[in-house]
């Protein structure tokens, strides 16, 4: 069958003349506005996470008796250095903070309490929504690819072998009292969370920064010298020989408490909001070699590091404020008084409630109002996530970057129809495009193949957090408009699955037009110089390289090209959209 052009009918843009639409958006369902666990991803738990060292895995178990080991160790050989005199003199010429530290005569002040809490506050919920998308895809890398066995750390089991493994097969469940909302493959909602809160933290550091260097509170916390160094091993063998130093906080900081909060607020702060970033398809993809380097993976690893020193930071700083007097470190840091009254902990303890209450009440409510936690977040985020689709993913990499293994993800398709393609190899296969065109066509693949073709090489990101490099070939997009023309009232184009979506009715997903414009857009017909295989999305897949990739619909079946997406679905632009509270803008 050949291409029909209906030059004869154009799409008139008259208001009282109905557009043409697309027979696929009578079988597209719209989502629920909540998280209904009967038709989600069944429970499915993890192991105990393992750590590889080189060909072996340990588990981080391990790791509790062998800390309680060396700290026992530690204390001991603390104290027994503290009888060395010369350990002695050490101490009394370096008591923990230099001669020259400043003092600051100011305390605490109110905002740097406020802020103090805040903080609390939102590192809460970050680190219980960074866990919940972390369990999405429970492996973490060095390299840029995901492959399994490659990995560094995980707490899933081994990829099974023999069997179709998809990147949703392997999310694991998280409790709801530690994740958000603690459902399997709940990515969505989790990250929704993530970036909303993150954006609250991260206006609320830099009030902090510009607090800081306004007033002379950043004494308590920048080093201006180089005796820091022995004055914090000082203070740390003071602290492990449980012979505590005399506290100064209400003027200033031991030389080691200076170095966590310098380490924490100017170098493990900044580091988390880098490598958030760089695990962008956008913006990872647009700046080249830079990207490169700091790839998705090796992003995601250190983020995860970061994460770590954050708790580390937590436990010692929490632990440290009780053990060395508590009534009077809670009164300074929640009273903003130099005393030993109880002022603090009036302050304390109904703050500290509400945070246990918020945490109680995160993961149902998420479960009970999903479609409104997706709205509010598009509402913080969605500002960003449109000023990244602005960044040009120009990035293509080499043959020799190509990754060895590509996750396959995606409910495949399963109907008569798709089976009988598969069986003549495509040869019935047609691809519709009509909507707002002036020349609504059909193509089948052999007349796709003819078309100009377009190779190149990109980066694959997952919101799940795995990524891969392939080769694909196929029509660039700007081509395919060439030939259908939309008019001028086509703001988006719908992209239509033969594969129904996870909770039923037809997979789509809709673009803005400047992503069809883009030069890296393609019908892709080939990966890695091989047609597309089934699971990869045969005979015909979009590439759009600064989205994620649930955007990038496989087994396309038509492309429809419409003015509004606001009432197809749940009119939130895309069946993950609608169904599993995924966004709309996808360049992070």
């Amino acid at each position: 069958m050949n291409k029909t052009d209906k030059d004869t009918n154009p799409t008139p843009n008259a208001q009282d003349v109905p557009v043409p639409r697309d027979p696929l958006e009578a079988k597209i369902t719209p989502g629920n506005n909540q998280l209904l666990l009967s038709d989600w991803e069944p429970p499915q738990s993890g192991i105990v996470p393992l750590i590889r060292f080189k060909k072996n895995w340990y588990s981080i178990l391990w790791a509790l008796p062998i800390i309680f080991v060396l700290l026992v160790a530690a204390v001991a050989i603390a104290q027994g250095l503290r009888e060395v005199p010369s350990v002695q003199m050490f101490i009394e010429h370096y008591p923990g903070t230099p001669a020259s530290a400043a003092v600051v005569e100011t305390g605490f002040p109110l905002w740097l309490r406020v802020s103090h809490f805040l903080n609390l506050l939102f590192m809460t919920f970050i680190i219980r929504s960074g866990v919940q998308i972390l369990a999405d895809h429970p492996r973490l890398y060095w390299h840029r690819d995901s492959t399994p066995g490659t990995e560094w750390f995980r707490f899933q089991k081994p990829v099974p072998e023999g069997r179709v493994w998809t990147a949703k097969d392997d999310s694991v469940t998280i409790p709801g009292w530690l994740g958000i909302p603690g459902v399997r493959h709940s990515i969505g909602l989790a990250r929704w969370w993530h970036f909303s809160v993150n954006s609250l933290w991260l206006l609320n550091g830099i009030v902090i920064y510009i607090l800081l260097f306004s007033t002379n509170q950043w004494q308590r916390i920048v080093p201006v010298s180089w005796e820091v160094f022995p004055n914090a091993a000082s203070v740390a063998l003071q602290y492990l020989s449980l012979n505590f130093p005399p506290d100064e906080s209400w003027t200033k900081y031991n030389s080691l408490q200076q170095l966590a909060y310098f380490i924490t607020v100017f170098i493990a702060a900044p580091t988390s909001v880098f490598t958030g970033f760089m695990q962008s398809p956008a913006l990872s993809n647009h700046l080249g070699w830079f990207g490169r380097v700091f790839n998705r993976q090796r992003a995601r690893s250190i983020h995860f590091l970061s994460l770590w020193w954050f708790l580390f930071f937590i436990l010692a700083h929490v632990t440290l404020v009780f053990i060395t007097g508590a009534r009077v470190n809670l009164n300074m840091m929640w009273a903003g008084v130099n005393d030993d009254s109880w002022s603090g902990f009036m302050v304390f303890i109904p703050l500290i409630t509400l945070v246990g209450i918020l945490w109680a009440m995160a993961s149902p409510f998420t479960i009970r109002h999903a479609r409104l936690v997706q709205r509010v977040g598009a509402f913080v985020v969605g500002p960003i996530k449109g000023w990244a689709e602005w960044f040009d993913p120009k990035s293509e990499l080499t043959e020799k970057d190509i990754s060895p293994f590509l996750w396959p993800n995606g409910t495949m398709p399963d109907s008569k129809e798709f089976e009988d393609l598969v069986a003549n190899d495509f040869a019935d296969y047609r691809l519709r495009i009509d909507g707002l065109v002036e020349r609504p066509a059909e193509y089948s693949l052999a007349e796709l193949r003819e078309m100009p073709q377009q190779e190149q090489i990109t980066t694959h990101f997952c919101i799940q957090g795995w990524s891969g490099v392939a080769k694909w070939t196929g029509v660039p997009m700007r081509h395919i408009l060439e030939l259908v023309r939309p008019t001028p009232e086509a703001r988006y184009a719908v992209f239509y699955s033969l594969a129904d979506g996870a909770h039923g009715g037809v997979y789509y997903d809709c673009h803005n037009m400047e992503n069809m414009r883009h030069k890296l857009t393609i019908l892709a017909l080939d990966m890695n110089d091989e047609p597309l295989s089934v699971l990869h999305g045969a005979p015909l897949r979009l590439r759009c390289e600064n989205e994620l990739g649930f955007k990038m619909v496989k087994w396309v079946t038509a492309i429809e090209f419409v003015h509004d997406f606001a009432d197809l679905g749940s009119g939130q632009g895309g069946y993950n959209e609608d169904h599993e509270f995924y966004g709309y803008r996808m360049p992070i």
